[in-house]
Order: C-alpha cells, then sequence, then structure tokens
C-alpha cells in the first residue's frame, strides 16, 4: 500500500533516532520521548538495579523550506543476532557509562539524502503491552514491554526555482528601454527636420515666465496650443514696410455704429402686420 502524503507543515521527516539516559545526555537537536501514547512513563529501564533512564529519542528536519543531510526514510525492530539489512544502521546511543541498551532486539534505521527520498519516518510512539493500535501509524515491534509505532509518508519536495535564462549580447541588443530610448531620439531627429521653418518673431512671443510651464495641470494657461509660427508663404509679407500701415484709416466706435447701424424697420413691420382673415 502505498503510503499516505503528510500535507501537515508542523510534521517534518526525522533525521535521526537513538537512545538517551536523560536531558543531560541527550543532545540538543534530539527530543525525548519521556512518556507513551497512553501517558505512562516510557523509561526503558525499569529495573530496580538501573540507576538512570533509558529513553528513545529523535531528531527533525527543521528548515523544511531549504532541506539539506540524511533523513531516516526507514526504521526497523532486528532480532538478536540478525545481519542488518542493506543500507542500515544501528540507532545512536547516548548514555550514562552504567545504562546500556537492549541487545535482545536492536532498533536500527535507514538514512538517505532528503533529494533521494521518496518516503520517510515523521514520528515515533510509544505503547503498553496492551497492543493499543495507534490511527496512521504502523507497529514496528515490541521491546522491553513497549510497542513502537512509526508514522510514513511522502516527502513533499519543494518546488525547484526557476533558473534564470542567460541572455545573450544579441538578445541585450534588442532591450526595450535601449530601442526606446533610440526611437525616441531618431523621432526628435525627425520631427525637428519635418518643423516649417520658425518666424523670427517666435523668440518674442515664447512666455518666459514659469507660470506658462505644462509640466501640470496648474500651470496650463489660456494660450497654451495658440500656433505662433507662421507659413513660410506668409513671411514675404513680414517684409513689407511699415509705412505702408499709415494708408490705414482708424475709425472710432461712434462712427463705425453709425456705418453699420439697422433698425430692422422692414422686418419689424412685416410681424406687424396682421394676417389674412378668410372672408
Amino acid at each position: 500500500m502505498a503510503a499516505p502524503e503528510t500535507n501537515d507543515p508542523n510534521c517534518y521527516p526525522l533525521t535521526g533516532v537513538g537512545w538517551a539516559s536523560n536531558q543531560n545526555t541527550c543532545p540538543k537537536e534530539y527530543q525525548l520521548i519521556t512518556a507513551t501514547a497512553d501517558g505512562s512513563s516510557a523509561n526503558f529501564a525499569k529495573g530496580f538495579s538501573q540507576k538512570s533512564g533509558c529513553y528513545l529519542c529523535v531528531s527533525s528536519l527543521l528548515i523544511k523550506e531549504n532541506p539539506q543531510g540524511d533523513i531516516v526514510a526507514d526504521i526497523q525492530l532486528l532480532p538478536d543476532k540478525s545481519p542488518l539489512p542493506s543500507g542500515f544502521a544501528f540507532i545512536g546511543e547516548f548514555l550514562d557509562s552504567k545504562v546500556t541498551a537492549s541487545k535482545k532486539k536492536r532498533l536500527c534505521i535507514k538514512r538517505v539524502p532528503f533529494s533521494e527520498a521518496d518516503t520517510a519516518v515523521f514520528d515515533v510512539k510509544l505503547t503498553g503491552k496492551s497492543k493499543q493500535i495507534v490511527p496512521s501509524y504502523t507497529c514496528i515491534g515490541e521491546l522491553s514491554g513497549f510497542v513502537i509505532w512509526c508514522r510514513k509518508g511522502r516527502v513533499a519536495k519543494p518546488k525547484p526555482l526557476p533558473k534564470p535564462r542567460s541572455i545573450g549580447v544579441d538578445m541585450r541588443g534588442l532591450s526595450l528601454e535601449n530601442k526606446s530610448s533610440r526611437c525616441l531620439s531618431q523621432g526628435k531627429r525627425e520631427e525637428l527636420d519635418t518643423l516649417p521653418r520658425l518666424s523670427k518673431r517666435r523668440s518674442n512671443l515664447e512666455p518666459k515666465d514659469a507660470v506658462y510651464s505644462t509640466e501640470n495641470i496648474y500651470g496650463i494657461s489660456a494660450m497654451d496650443g495658440v500656433p505662433f509660427v507662421l507659413h513660410p508663404r506668409f513671411e514675404s509679407n513680414m517684409n513689407v514696410p511699415s509705412a505702408n500701415i499709415a494708408n490705414l484709416q482708424i475709425k472710432s466706435r461712434a462712427e463705425i455704429e453709425n456705418e453699420y447701424n439697422y433698425s430692422f424697420m422692414t422686418e419689424k413691420t412685416a410681424a406687424a402686420r396682421l394676417p389674412p382673415t378668410a372672408s
């Protein structure tokens, strides 16, 4: 049967299993299993002659986002004098000098690199001789009055980051930024070449004050957009001597009103006539 998928983000594959007498002898990266699933003491050294304990301890892969090193792919309980399966090794012992682990049956684990592992051991639990079933766990065997269980599952590999694409010299030449800047510069030159010749009066008509700046909405004036450049065909008229302007007759407002005054009497008379009545 296929191993179940482990989706719990707080559950990490084990990296090691061992024996330890107490918290002082247990390595800092390991955690002692001091109690069984039902809350009883998990001390494998129960005899009165033993002055120190003997507990199982496990270590976990804490950095799941960037896993490194080996993890526990399998765990087995072997009878005494049984040969070790290929790739397996006996668990480590971090015990006091006067404490020895059971030799009748010995625990062994198989450790493989994380990148090569498809399944792994995620947890170890203990129960009493009553053989209480632990859901989702697999029974390893019985040792010194305890039943050992482990939880296995498929290893969730982190998604590999996409490799950065190398850009060749030819591709860098097609960069949008460089291309746009070149097109813009070329477009400005073409625009300047196609503009009609500017009048000499333009320099006197251009606003000098910053209030006419069109960089923002508050600088827009009523004269924006009004062309101050004469068409080239009218340039010749600018060379006419100013003396000819003296022939123009300047009229006053009263003269203009008298000349163009119209009373609209004809229209008013026509509008006042009564329509003909039917006889």
